[in-house]
């Protein structure tokens, strides 16, 4: 699963003229998933994501999380996070999950900030969506589970 993470100090998607998903201070995420990537891949992203400190605390450094500055989450699928355009200038888009695979996994995400206390707004998964925000800082942050280290088999 890819995530590109911008903090934001307001971000809203809309579908059709009709705002759908909307935060304050917090994170626009927008989430892609590949054809390997399974519920485990989304439990850690997620529990990455709301542990992620690039607030600032009192001395100015980034060092604080979603739940410490009471920030949320709006959570737009982005298939197109997985676009090769190694050969040619149209991107393919076979790395990107299949729409099934691509929905649960979205939503799997999705529940796990919810149960991790974070407030998640989603945009509308497979919609045409127009999304609005003001990055703060700018800060924006890829994160691929590729990346991450894979526990261990005993």
């Amino acid at each position: 699963m890819r995530a590109l993470v911008q903090r934001v100090s307001r971000a809203q998607v809309s579908v059709d003229g009709n705002v759908v998903g909307s935060v304050e201070r917090g994170f626009l995420v927008l989430l892609g998933v590949t054809h390997d990537d399974t519920e485990a891949d989304a439990d850690r992203l997620a529990a990455k994501i709301a542990a992620l400190r690039v607030f600032e605390d009192a001395e100015g450094k980034m060092n604080r999380s979603l739940a410490d500055v009471g920030g949320a989450v709006l959570s737009v699928s982005q298939f197109t996070l997985y676009a090769d355009v190694r050969r040619g200038n149209r991107p393919s888009f076979t790395a990107a999950a299949p729409p099934e695979q691509g929905l649960r996994l979205y939503e799997r995400f999705c529940d796990q900030l919810a149960a991790a206390g974070i407030r998640c707004e989603r945009g509308v998964f497979g919609a045409h969506m127009q999304v609005e925000l003001v990055n703060d800082g700018p800060v924006t942050i890829m994160i691929d589970t590729a990346d991450f280290e894979r526990p261990r088999r005993q």
